[in-house]
């Protein structure tokens, strides 16, 4: 809207608040020029980190725009329930935004994975470099206008923890038959060594796995999977995973919503998801060593892959990508991907990894 239209606006606004005042009426929000989103999550309500970065986003939008623009928040399970239900709430137009992980979704289309992690694909850092600056976000425009939403990266939980397990994994044999919760390409990886994948909300991950319905899970990081109390269910902790090493979160919103709001209040929205990717980055980066050294005091065993389940989880993601290879879009997210890591991480490599790596040889770690 432009300002002069805007003034005009509230001036009529002004006189129409002044008469409903004076009958006694409620002024309707839409003439006071005000707006809502109602956004669901997969999250649940004080999930550390990921509802955190949902109400970042809403608590910063309400900042920027005086309260004209509202995002009512529905964690999981408050108005629909599970990680499916929000995509299709939001399709559906039941709900006009989601705040979730892109890669719950490859059901609909495998290409959905990019915009989250990939096995073996990029970290924080790189995720950005190809979404904001390396032709990642024009195909994450048009994956998911293919479903009538806008997207935008809402937080990043940063390299993510291989997982809780009951037992030691000192081979790929050792996930034969294994039940575990892995969502994404992740977990058509390990479905090729054997195991069952199963994708399931956070919040049913602790009673998954005390009961035995599944035999290991991963979450996030420590920080998070301390809060979920999974160290009380599972004796094992294996700290890196191949599966998402730099997991982005995302705010989708539905296109038609997207369409009917105001210029002023689509760039309200745009900066408040950068803000919660960078704040929630930091977020997990600040907490996950400090909830280790509390995980390992209070006894849980961490531990690390060997070179050789590596290895098979390298062969099995080569496996996922080449059977997707055929879908034209899924190929040119890949590409591209591909070609924006290759570029940003060669230099990351000789300067700040190199860095980092001096420097802690020098100051001792």
């Amino acid at each position: 809207m432009k300002r002069r239209e805007f003034l005009k606006g509230a001036g009529v606004a002004g006189v129409a608040a002044g008469a409903a005042a004076a009958t006694g009426l409620a002024t309707p929000a839409i003439a006071q020029g005000r707006e809502k989103i109602t956004m669901v999550t997969t999250w649940g309500r004080g999930s550390f980190g990921v509802h955190d970065a949902a109400q970042r986003v809403a608590d910063n939008v309400a900042a920027m725009t005086d309260g004209t623009l509202e995002i009512d928040l529905k964690a999981n399970g408050e108005l629909v329930s599970g990680t499916q239900a929000a995509f299709d709430a939001v399709t559906s137009g039941q709900a006009d935004a989601y705040h979730a992980a892109a890669y719950y979704y490859i059901g609909q289309h495998p290409a959905f994975a990019f915009f989250t992690a990939v096995p073996f694909g990029m970290t924080a850092q790189e995720i950005n470099n190809w979404i904001y600056h390396m032709g990642g976000n024009e195909l994450m425009d048009e994956t998911h206008e293919e479903f009538g939403m806008k997207a935008f990266l809402a937080g990043n939980t940063g390299t993510q923890a291989g997982g809780w397990f009951r037992k030691e994994i000192n081979s790929a044999a050792d996930f034969e038959g294994l039940k575990y919760r892995m969502p994404g390409l992740g977990g058509k990886v390990i479905s090729k060594m054997g195991a069952s994948s199963i994708t399931m909300a956070g919040g049913e991950i602790f009673q998954a796995l005390q009961s035995g319905a599944v035999d290991g899970a991963e979450w996030i990081g420590p920080a998070s999977d301390e809060s979920l109390g999974l160290q009380e269910a599972a004796p094992i902790y294996y700290t890196a995973g191949f599966h998402e090493p730099g997991a982005a979160l995302e705010m989708s919103i539905n296109l038609d919503k997207w369409d009917s709001l105001s210029e002023n209040h689509k760039k309200a929205v745009e900066i408040a998801c950068a803000e919660s990717n960078a704040w929630t980055y930091s977020l997990y980066l600040a907490n996950n060593g400090a909830a280790l050294e509390r995980l390992i005091a209070g006894g849980t065993r961490a531990l690390a892959f060997p070179d050789s389940v590596w290895d098979a989880f390298g062969a099995g993601a080569l496996e996922v990508f080449e059977e997707n290879m055929s879908d034209d879009l899924f190929k040119r997210c890949y590409d591209s991907f591909r070609a924006s890591m290759s570029a940003t991480s060669g230099w990351m490599s000789r300067a700040e990894s190199a860095y980092t790596a001096q420097r802690d040889r020098v100051l001792g770690g």
